[in-house]
């Protein structure tokens, strides 16, 4: 942290505020402490000194560290040494709280500071009004940027991309390429290669900086060229993005328009947000949770968010019940169906969610095709029948030592095997049949999964022990 700063509020020493996180990563109450009430002082040169030395990661845990009414002060209170990309780095709800808060000139001008798709992702949460009105105040050439990448559609490479690269003629010598990185004052902040563009800027290949920096000064550039380097177009899906980075080890990739030519260029730090946004929402979707839930937003609308999931699930336990109903005078005779039921169909239940889990990753990461399908259904089927042998001979012996009736512990038996085999096949075929009718598998999954294994595993429990006991 910055020792020149003005005297620290009292009560709190520069020792105190010299390393920002304890040790096990979280914000040190002190710091917080210190730039709260520095906010209340109004302490703008302490504050301006703090925050000018925070990385933009940082920044965001502090901003979600202080109370709503903090928040807006700390961005006016710090002007120009505040760096608008933080707010990226927050919850959504805490980020549009604070934007509706500030006034638009100081939103364009922290704007206006950001590379292209920072900018981008900070516009794009705002509604249409306010986003106009932001970008109304900004220069026609950087409005132009940032309203064409906008137009593109969410989630695609065209709406997260940098604009800011470098492109040079394919005729330039090696000396050339250099010598104008050199002289050039606004390149992109951090870059990994250099791309050649013809004169209508259509893509010609790309130039990796540690080749360029090893060449001679009077090589062709020509000569460096990947003419083959891999690149997206601008309306290709940001998870096929972040799976070709991954699956060919990319920092970098080019992306280009319809035309072929050079647009803009993503970089290995957006395609890292990607896939913790895309985890972030296959985690939530299995819980049967929003997408846009964050852990800043009030109970209320965490209710309503909840509530539409809630109600779904309570129509397919009625349908599960409504199986226990058919069963009705069996369970009056035999009170041991009734406690034993509810085992059998909660195994099904654990055993198929193991087996959605992998089956919704395996889909989301294009692992699980129709090449290998039916290999992955039958593996699949095995392992509930394993389990289901296994379970059922530790359930049966329980069973018959707990209500000492000889045969309950067979039916039960048979009962596990059934719906363990069942929520296997279930847990597997059900989000394969989603993913074929362009459904969100890792949404809709879970609540068809467990009726499955609960009709299953009452009817199958209550239907054997009926023929077995002979049961009316």
């Amino acid at each position: 942290m910055n020792e020149t700063s003005d005297v620290a509020p009292a009560g709190v020493t520069l020792s105190d505020r010299a390393a920002m996180r304890t040790d096990s990563g979280e914000i040190r109450t002190e710091f917080i402490d210190a730039i709260t009430a520095a906010i209340a002082a109004e302490n703008e040169a302490f504050l301006r000194a703090e925050v000018a030395e925070l990385h933009e990661a940082d920044l965001g845990d502090l901003i979600a560290a202080l109370a709503p009414e903090q928040r807006v002060r700390l961005v006016e209170l710090t002007g120009t040494d505040f760096d608008f990309s933080a707010l990226n780095e927050v919850d959504d709800s805490v980020r549009e709280e604070i934007l509706e808060e500030l006034e638009p000139a100081t939103v364009a001008e922290g704007v206006r500071e950001l590379e292209s798709d920072d900018a981008v992702e900070l516009l794009e949460s705002l509604d249409e009004e306010d986003k106009e009105e932001i970008l109304e105040r900004l220069p026609p050439s950087e409005r132009d940027v940032l309203e064409r990448s906008l137009d593109y559609p969410e989630g695609s490479a065209g709406r997260r991309m940098q604009s800011e690269f470098i492109a040079v003629p394919p005729a330039w010598t090696v000396g050339q390429a250099l010598d104008y990185m050199r002289e050039t004052p606004d390149l992109p902040e951090r870059f990994y290669e250099i791309y050649a563009v013809d004169e209508a800027r259509h893509w010609q290949g790309a130039v990796a900086l540690d080749a360029l920096l090893r060449a001679r000064r009077l090589a062709p550039l020509a000569e460096l060229i990947d003419e083959d380097r891999r690149r997206v177009t601008v309306t290709d899906d940001l998870a096929e993005v972040a799976r070709l980075f991954g699956k060919y080890n990319l920092v970098a990739t080019p992306v280009v328009d319809a035309e072929n030519r050079l647009v803009g260029v993503i970089t290995i730090d957006d395609v890292v947000d990607v896939i913790e946004e895309e985890a972030d929402e296959d985690f939530k979707a299995l819980g049967g949770v929003s997408r846009d839930e964050e852990l800043s937003d009030s109970f209320w609308t965490i209710a309503k968010g909840r509530f539409n999931w809630l109600l779904i699930n309570l129509a397919t336990a009625f349908l599960a019940s409504s199986v226990l109903g058919l069963f009705e005078g069996q369970l009056q005779q035999m009170v041991a169906l009734a406690v034993l039921a509810p085992i059998v169909a909660s195994q099904g239940g654990n055993a198929a969610t193991q087996t959605m889990t992998v089956a919704v990753r395996a889909l989301a990461t294009r692992e699980l095709g129709p090449n290998n399908a039916m290999r992955v259904v039958m593996r699949e089927a095995l392992v509930g029948l394993v389990n289901g042998l296994a379970f059922a001979l530790i359930t049966g012996i329980a069973a018959v030592a707990w209500f000492k009736t000889p045969g309950l512990g067979l039916v039960i038996g048979l009962a596990i095997i059934s719906n363990l085999v069942a929520g296997a096949l279930g847990g597997i075929l059900i989000p394969m049949v989603l993913e074929r009718v362009r459904a969100d598998p890792a949404v809709a999954s879970g609540t068809f999964v467990t009726t499955v294994t609960d009709v299953v595993g009452f009817f199958s429990f209550l239907g054997i022990a009926t023929l077995w006991f002979g049961l009316k």
